[in-house]
């Protein structure tokens, strides 16, 4: 696969983030001219692209702006081969205070990148869902058929983002697949989300570790698995009117998860519910399973990291960047 990307000219949304930066590091190191977006910040900020080594900065062109800016995005687009679109507002708990932000950057944002790559030529677009979209599973393992169920305002407005994909590509013919990664972790995580917020906690040496629901099982994929997966999709002219799942296939409780972390970093700490971390009774997602079949069959992909091996290199991670995490992070 690497010989695919060589010299193909290829634009990433959301590049300064936590699986953008991964994305956009692998792609550089396969030889693509990485366009990378980033969301303008008056810091001049360029997120965890910040430390992309030099031999490979030197195939990354960094943009700042908003997919929000629909004349900017059609610029963005101009002489792009390949689009992976992952800009996106993620934080779930935030979604229950500012819905129409979410609508505004996942809605008309998608909007705005499918019009331009539809009017620019693209040869591919890949957009990026979430499991979050199937809401509480069905039936497990949860294939590309599983409904779709809006349980916060964030996966409602990826459902509205999804469908939006599906219908260029019928109405317009729009080469656009749909990658629908699960729980991703591993470096550069975020503290917001659950395994990293407990992770920083046990290595910050709090006396209790504050945690939301311990029951819910959720499908965790290490990063450069579902890198490996993103690209699969983008490299394969057979994922073209597809969803693709991008998942383990194993289900694992939170609170399991936690006490791995308390054993892989040595805390003895209690965990305790914190109510700040809970959402809404009707609003939480009881159980996700990837299915993960159509991925292996269409493309020839399977996740390679075990769950544990993933863990232990995030929290290495976060022990040796402990200055960048926050333990106090609930909405953000």
């Amino acid at each position: 696969m690497k010989n695919r990307w060589k010299g193909t000219h290829v634009l990433v949304t959301g590049a300064g983030g936590f699986i953008g930066s991964h994305l956009t590091e692998e792609l550089a190191r396969q030889g693509a001219r990485v366009r990378a977006l980033i969301h303008y910040n008056s810091r001049s900020s360029r997120g965890f692209l910040e430390n992309l080594p030099a031999p490979l900065s030197r195939r990354v062109e960094v943009r700042a702006g908003d997919v929000c800016d629909g004349h900017f995005v059609s610029e963005l687009v101009r002489g792009q081969d390949v689009v992976f679109h992952l800009a996106a507002l993620i934080a779930i708990p935030y979604s229950y205070q500012a819905p129409q932000s979410f609508v505004s950057v996942n809605v008309q944002g998608t909007l705005n990148v499918l019009e331009a790559c539809r009017r620019r030529g693209v040869k591919k677009l890949v957009h990026t869902s979430t499991s979050e979209v199937y809401g509480t599973a069905r039936y497990t393992p949860m294939d590309e058929a599983h409904p779709l169920q809006g349980q916060s305002p964030y996966s409602a407005s990826k459902i509205g983002a999804d469908h939006l994909a599906e219908a260029f590509h019928r109405s317009f013919g729009l080469p656009v697949a749909v990658a629908r990664p699960f729980n991703t972790y591993g470096p550069r995580q975020s503290a917001r989300a659950v395994l990293a917020t407990i992770v920083s906690q046990a290595l910050n040496g709090r006396p209790e570790i504050s945690v939301g629901a311990l029951a819910p099982v959720r499908d965790f994929n290490y990063v450069a698995d579902t890198v490996s997966g993103f690209l699969a999709v983008g490299a394969d002219p057979r994922s073209v009117g597809e969803i693709v799942n991008l998942g383990s296939g194993r289900g694992i409780t939170i609170g399991r998860a936690a006490r791995l972390i308390l054993r892989l970093t040595g805390s003895k700490a209690p965990l305790v519910e914190d109510k700040r971390r809970l959402r809404p009774a009707n609003s939480e997602v009881l159980k996700l399973i990837c299915g993960n079949g159509k991925a292996r069959r269409l493309l020839g992909w399977k996740p390679r990291f075990r769950f544990e091996e993933g863990l232990a290199r995030m929290v290495d991670y976060i022990r040796s960047h402990a200055s960048e995490y926050k333990t106090d992070v609930y909405n953000v």
